[in-house]
This record gives structure tokens, C-alpha cells and sequence, in this order.
């Protein structure tokens, strides 16, 4: 008796220490303690193992609010400001040692996307960024130190940012239209962190389900169909460069329209 009831308090612990409640992600998913192969669906002979990750420590109230700049600016250095509320930027993410994935020793952080090129990760709230002339768009979210988006309803910033004069036909960003952005896998993996890779991006006014919109993750042209918003793993990937597509698909296989609803990143896996 003494030994079940020891079995059920670190069960019960372990429970509480990953219990999450984001509304808009996974992460409200409290029974997840393992991976979840179903909301990774293989198209064709399987490769690579891509599965959802176990929930993750969560942060449901934290929010982030940009006070500078304004939407307005001149070309050239421009000066950000954020305000970083419930929340630590700098520090490990509770859960960090025992995901067994690539974290920042610098802690947890900013992710800060331009028109959904490759994020830079920012330590501190404010920071400089060069910025040329055009319509750009924004996405700043806070990030867990192993790198996976905090989601819930105040955790990011999107924007549109107007700098100089930009030809009057440039398309503007519509921010009640369908989105999708990347976020990882990223740059270089070297030793045990080529193991395991996260996958993990942004949605916005969409939700993907197996009925209704999916993501479409090709990895070196190995097909699978994400159906539910969370991070997800890689494993079985070689040495060498790798190549990560993903793409809005509506329920019946269509990619969505949208700037970047199609993206396409190479990462590389050393020793």
C-alpha cells in the first residue's frame, strides 16, 4: 500500500507541474503527458517520426505589449520597446532540462519576426532593429528558453509597420485574414540536440482540426498533416542540411491565400 500510494503522489505531482490552460493552443490539454501521434497524420511511407509534444510549463496569464515604436517610422536604426507582464525573460523555463530539445542558456525570451523571415531572440524588452523602407509586418512573441511560442490571448504583438514612403500599391497587411507563421526548427543543431527537433509556429483567425483546416509539414519532402495547433517533435533526421516546409491547407488540401501561408527553411544537423 505504502508503495502505490508513493507511485500515485508522484503522479499526481508530476500532473500538477505540466498542467496548462492556454485557451488558444495545446496547452489546455492537461491530460497530454505523453506524445500525441494522432494530430500528426503520415501521408505516404514514414521516414521521420513527427509527433506532438508533451505539454509544456505554462505562463496563462503572461502578456506582452509593445510601447515603441509607433506604426509610423522613418527608415534606418529604430528603437523597440516591450512590456513584459507576468512573466521572466532571461531565465530557464521550469520543464527546460527534461524535454531533451535544443534551449538557450540565456533563458527565456522574445521572439521577434519580420515579414516571416527567421526570428531574432531578444533577452531584454528593449532592443534596436534596422528596419528599410516598405510595409512590413510584425510578429513578436514571448518564448519558453527552449524556444516554443507562449500562446494564449496576450502573449504576442502583430503588426503592420509603415516605413517611409512606400509605393502606394504595396499590398497591406489584412490582419482578419487566415495566418500562419514559423517559428522552429532554426539555424544549426550540433550533438545530442540534432536528436530531437521542435517544430512549432503561429496561427492566426484559423484553428486546424482533422475535419477542417490542417498544416502541411513537409521534412525533405516527407509529407505529414498537423492537425491540432501545438509544438511538435522530429526525430530519425540525418546529418546534413534539412529542408522544413510548411502550409495552410483548407479542409479540402488547398493552400489558403496569404503572404505566408507557404514558407520554406533549411536548417543543418552536425556533429
Amino acid at each position: 500500500m505504502k508503495r502505490t500510494s508513493l507511485q500515485a503522489l508522484v503522479l499526481l505531482m508530476t500532473t500538477l507541474f505540466f498542467s496548462c490552460s492556454s485557451p488558444k493552443s495545446s496547452e489546455a490539454d492537461q491530460s497530454n503527458l505523453d506524445p500525441v501521434t494522432e494530430a500528426a497524420t503520415k501521408l505516404g511511407p514514414e521516414k521521420y517520426s513527427v509527433y506532438k509534444a508533451p505539454v509544456s510549463f505554462d505562463y496563462p496569464n503572461s502578456k506582452l505589449k509593445m510601447t515603441a515604436p509607433e506604426t509610423l517610422l522613418s527608415p534606418g536604426e529604430t528603437a523597440f520597446n516591450f512590456q513584459v507582464t507576468e512573466y521572466e525573460l532571461g531565465v530557464q523555463t521550469p520543464d527546460a532540462a527534461a524535454r531533451g530539445i535544443a534551449n538557450s542558456g540565456k533563458g527565456q525570451h522574445i521572439h521577434f519576426i519580420l515579414n516571416n523571415d527567421p526570428y531574432s531572440a531578444h533577452y531584454e524588452p528593449e532592443f534596436n532593429k534596422e528596419l528599410p523602407e516598405g510595409k512590413h509586418v510584425l510578429l513578436a512573441f514571448l518564448s519558453r528558453s527552449y524556444h516554443e511560442a507562449v500562446k494564449n490571448d496576450s502573449s504576442y504583438v502583430l503588426k503592420e509597420l509603415i516605413v517611409g514612403t512606400p509605393p502606394e500599391d504595396e499590398p497591406q497587411f489584412d490582419a482578419m485574414a487566415q495566418h500562419l507563421f514559423y517559428s522552429r526548427p532554426k539555424g544549426t543543431y550540433s550533438g545530442k540536440d540534432t536528436e530531437k527537433l521542435m517544430l512549432d509556429f503561429f496561427l492566426f483567425n484559423t484553428e486546424i482540426s482533422p475535419d477542417g483546416n490542417k498544416v502541411r509539414a513537409s521534412i525533405n519532402g516527407e509529407e505529414h498533416l498537423l492537425t491540432e495547433w501545438a509544438p511538435y517533435y522530429i526525430e530519425g533526421l540525418e546529418k546534413g542540411e534539412v529542408t522544413i516546409k510548411l502550409e495552410l491547407l483548407d479542409k479540402d488540401g488547398n493552400l489558403i491565400p496569404g503572404p505566408y501561408n507557404s514558407v520554406e527553411r533549411k536548417v543543418m544537423l552536425t556533429e
